[in-house]
């Protein structure tokens, strides 16, 4: 009788494990979900104001059309992504040709007064503040998810019950050495 209690209470423990490491993967999987969406959402407010942050420029330096075309590529790139990877080169694309916008603002004082552009300038630089916030979370969340998945006996849990890896917010080597370097903009008036 007392083996039979004891197999039981073994059994009932190993029961309860599983399912608290189950839930615990569950509850960190979808923390990553969550932060992955916040960083969605900043992407998409930063997108929405370029349009018209390039109409604010075309203004002052319309001759400066492939600056402005970089920016509206980067916008499109950004608006197509949907994974991590896929958002971290947008963003990479999107930050050099903003940084090649702002650059041209130095050389158009009238550009550089324009109210417009000042706001959308601020507006941008808070985005860009939230979103810093926004992908160190994620990068959190996805540390803390990978690491109870890959820890033993949650390593166990995983695999059973097809806990996938997620990937990290990163611009990825090739992207990194592109934005160590400031952009190159050419002022042709004309």
């Amino acid at each position: 009788m007392n083996l039979v209690l004891i197999v039981l209470a073994a059994i009932v423990a190993v029961v309860g494990l599983i399912i608290l490491i189950y839930n615990g993967l569950v509850q960190k999987r979808q923390r990553v979900n969550q932060a992955f969406a916040d960083v969605d959402v900043q992407l998409k407010q930063r997108v929405n104001l370029i349009p018209n942050l390039v109409e604010t420029v075309k203004g002052y330096a319309a001759h400066e059309q492939e600056t402005l075309q970089q920016v509206i590529n980067a916008r499109q790139a950004g608006q197509a992504a949907s994974t991590a990877g896929e958002m971290a080169a947008a963003d990479s694309a999107m930050r050099a040709a903003l940084g090649k916008i702002f650059a041209l603002a130095e050389a158009y004082p009238d550009l550089k007064a324009n109210t417009n552009f000042l706001q959308l300038q601020q507006e941008l630089s808070a985005i860009e503040d939230k979103l810093a916030a926004a992908r160190r979370f994620y990068n959190s969340a996805v540390q803390d998810y990978n690491t109870a998945r890959e820890q033993f006996p949650g390593s166990i849990i995983a695999g059973s019950f097809n806990f996938e890896p997620r990937d990290f917010f990163d611009v990825g080597a090739g992207n990194r050495a592109a934005l160590e370097e400031p952009p190159a903009v050419s002022f042709k008036k004309g």
